[in-house]
């Protein structure tokens, strides 16, 4: 008997599989209730770690006899001391999450959407220790990703296993609640980096304009990229459609809620952008194409498989956001529903135009903590 590690791709995959899981989180009460590990089959309780130094024998009356238990800190060493502590009661095996509640929020599940109808493939990978979302479109032995988060080693792991050369970054906006990994991936693998030229006025590097109508063909399968301008969430907010298949709609339409028009300071001055392309624009697609955002709130929005995916004309029928015609009510609904500004979003938008350069221990602290893209 003893301690052993989880790792947190093992998390996830109880987390989206609704299995059984008791944790105990040990770091403080304010970062617990800010942000945590959720799920249909997680149960968690908050006990900080500096509260147990003096023995775990209340806490083992708490514990479970039929769940796997998962001790929890930041950074793995108050977890596994607290797990080690636990079993030396119990004479019972504890599980430690390696790498602690850090490589939770850095870990990228990657979960296939389907085959393209005349050749290639979606993929959706999931971050849910951050709520972000990102995707490779794969078309022959060459590959697409769109909105590419800093976690750039992970996405080279899976081109490498699917034999494919990722030549194409795609970012619908300049993001505020995490770090791009779009102009990295085109450094490392000599590919071309895609900005919206309206959210890049202050950007410091080179990259090939991302604007209304340019088309992207890539690939052996000739998968089609479409740009389709749709300002709200910021002023450049460009959605991308491809093959007439999916929407990739960044982060101005999400399954449950919409964008938030305020992270460049500038709520009353976009809110009109948004409203119209949340209300006439995509109103305007055809309403069979599959909705694929670049973030998510709550885990009711993965389906069965953890895919993140609706078609655009359910939405219209379900997304509370969708539902508002009257102008005035629309403004009021989206400037007055704002949840706190993400962790470091102007730090983070500093970074992503290229004029301030974190080390990696700082990225992580910058985007610690949940996705606060949406309306409340």
């Amino acid at each position: 008997m003893g301690i052993k590690a989880m790792k947190a791709g093992e998390v996830a995959k109880k987390v989206i599989n609704k299995q059984k899981l008791f944790i105990i989180d040990v770091r403080n009460n304010d970062a617990y209730a800010d942000w945590k590990i959720e799920g249909e089959g997680i149960t968690s309780i908050n006990r900080p770690y500096f509260d147990l130094l003096d023995g775990v024998e209340e806490l083992v009356k708490e514990l479970p006899e039929d769940k796997e238990v998962l001790v929890v800190c930041a950074k793995e060493g108050s977890s596994k001391f607290v797990a080690e502590e636990l079993s030396e009661a119990t004479g019972k095996d504890y599980y430690y999450l390696e790498g602690g509640m850090k490589t939770w929020s850095e870990h990228l599940e990657p979960i296939k959407l389907g085959d393209l109808e005349n050749g290639g493939s979606v993929y959706q990978f999931v971050r849910l220790g951050k709520g972000c979302l990102s995707y490779m479109i794969v078309s022959g032995d060459e590959g697409a990703m769109v909105d590419p988060l800093r976690l750039t080693d992970q996405y080279e792991a899976f081109a490498k296993e699917l034999g494919i050369k990722v030549l194409h970054m795609f970012d619908t906006h300049l993001h505020a609640d995490h770090i791009s990994g779009g102009r990295r991936l085109a450094e490392k693998t000599g590919g071309t980096y895609y900005l919206p030229p309206k959210d890049a006025g202050e950007v410091t590097f080179k990259y090939e304009p991302l604007e209304d109508g340019k088309e992207v063909i890539f690939g052996d399968d000739q998968v089609k990229v479409k740009a389709v301008y749709t300002p709200g969430h910021t002023i450049g907010s460009t959605s991308l459609i491809v093959n007439d298949t999916y929407l990739f709609t960044g982060d101005i339409l999400f399954l449950d809620s919409i964008g938030r028009p305020d992270l460049a300071g500038l709520a009353e001055d976009w809110v009109g952008d948004l409203r119209e392309s949340l209300y006439v624009r995509y109103k305007n697609m055809n309403q069979d194409l599959l909705v694929l955002p670049a973030h998510f709130a709550k885990l009711k929005e993965l389906d069965e498989t953890g895919r993140v995916v609706a078609r655009l004309g359910d939405l219209y029928k379900e997304n509370n956001g969708l539902q508002v015609e009257d102008e005035g009510e629309f403004r009021q609904m989206v400037t007055e529903n704002l949840p706190p500004q993400p962790n470091s979003y102007k730090e983070i938008r500093q970074t992503n135009m290229g004029k301030v350069t974190p080390d990696s221990e700082e990225e992580t602290e910058m985007e610690i903590g949940p996705n606060r893209c949406a309306v409340s």
